[in-house]
């Protein structure tokens, strides 16, 4: 399929999304949240795609927010609508992914920018990177998950601050409080984002799937994630992958995971 404003790239197992609105700051408007919610859902559905990569073209920015002309004018319903559809067609989505989604965070995530990237499985930033939920200044609040989010990543006190004062966080500060696990520069993210990609590859994309959805559960209301630990557990037994994995480990050889 052809983007307008995404690149799509898959190659020896791993996918990498580029938001390409250099010009816009790579900011999420309507048509991007839908190529992008196309581009995961392709590549999550694609067998041979065992990780994805997330991020922002040029050097600036990873996504410097949502496109505010978009709804500028918005009445109560229509701006409850905007928020419901949009976590269920990219940033829900993302998060509830079987394939393994790293967030490469290159310059400004701001708003909406954040909010995607919280919604991957994990971050890694360039030092450059500044971050932060801004909504306030605008008298509105994040609607794209990241009043849940950003507590259950970094607590509830030093979200509230960041809400609140609209203000940004750099990288630094982001890995010490657990909002990015590791900081490296410009040149070296996306190599190091392939670099850990590829230790993920190397384990069973079927486990690496039960196993996202049995932490997601920890943070689910209503849901004991203890539960669904055993029930993924349980289903591991049934799978190639398991049989494969427990035979190479007694026969003391590199696993060959199916994949199935």
């Amino acid at each position: 399929m052809n983007y307008e404003n995404i690149l799509v790239q898959q190659e020896n197992g791993l996918g990498t999304i580029t938001i390409n609105r250099p010009k816009k700051l790579n900011a999420l408007n309507k048509a991007t949240i839908a190529e992008l919610h196309e581009a995961f859902d392709t590549l999550n559905k694609d067998a041979n795609t065992k990780v994805i990569i997330i991020t922002g073209s040029g050097e600036k920015a990873f996504v410097a927010g949502a496109d505010i002309s978009e709804f500028a004018d918005f009445s109560v319903e229509q701006g409850a609508e905007l928020a419901r559809k949009g976590q269920e067609t990219l940033f829900d989505f993302v998060a509830n992914l079987t394939t393994p989604v790293i967030a490469a965070v290159n310059g400004f995530a701001l708003g909406g920018g954040l909010e995607l990237a919280m919604a991957a499985h994990f971050r890694v930033a360039s030092d450059n990177a500044k971050m932060g939920l801004p909504e306030v200044s605008l008298g509105v609040i994040p609607g794209y998950g990241g009043t849940q989010r950003l507590p259950q990543l970094i607590g509830k006190g030093k979200a509230m601050e960041l809400v609140m004062t609209a203000g940004m966080i750099g990288a630094e500060e982001a890995k010490s409080c657990g909002l990015v696990n590791h900081v490296t520069t410009l040149e070296e993210l996306l190599p190091l984002a392939q670099k850990i990609a590829s230790k993920i590859m190397r384990n069973s994309s079927i486990a690496i799937g039960h196993a996202i959805k049995a932490i997601n559960d920890n943070y689910t209301d209503g849901t004991n994630g203890y539960e669904t630990e055993i029930r993924q557990f349980g289903i591991c037994f049934g799978t190639e992958d398991f049989k494969e994995g427990t035979t190479a480990f007694l026969e003391k050889r590199k696993a060959a995971f199916p994949g199935k």
